[in-house]
């Protein structure tokens, strides 16, 4: 899977959680949560619908790295 279609995917889900985001609102380099208002538990909801889409496992360890869309590509893209 080509890092394009892992971030559009991880935006579906990220739309999910939050359905009043504009897409083409979202920038893959700013922190995720400076442009959408998630609080913690939206934001564990969002993680584990990224694992069961990717079924990639996220270790609540990486939580503090995974900051950005890009971030959020780039482990799926290595760890799928």
């Amino acid at each position: 899977m080509s890092a394009t279609e892992i971030r559009d995917q991880v935006v579906q889900e990220l739309l999910a959680i939050a359905p009043e985001i504009e897409e083409g609102d979202l920038s893959n380099s700013e922190l995720l949560r400076d442009q959408v208002d998630l609080d913690s538990m939206d934001w564990l909801n969002f993680l584990v619908r990224l694992h069961k889409r990717f079924e990639v496992d996220i270790p609540e360890s990486e939580y503090a790295s995974l900051r950005t869309i890009d971030d959020l590509t780039s482990y799926i893209g290595a760890h799928s």
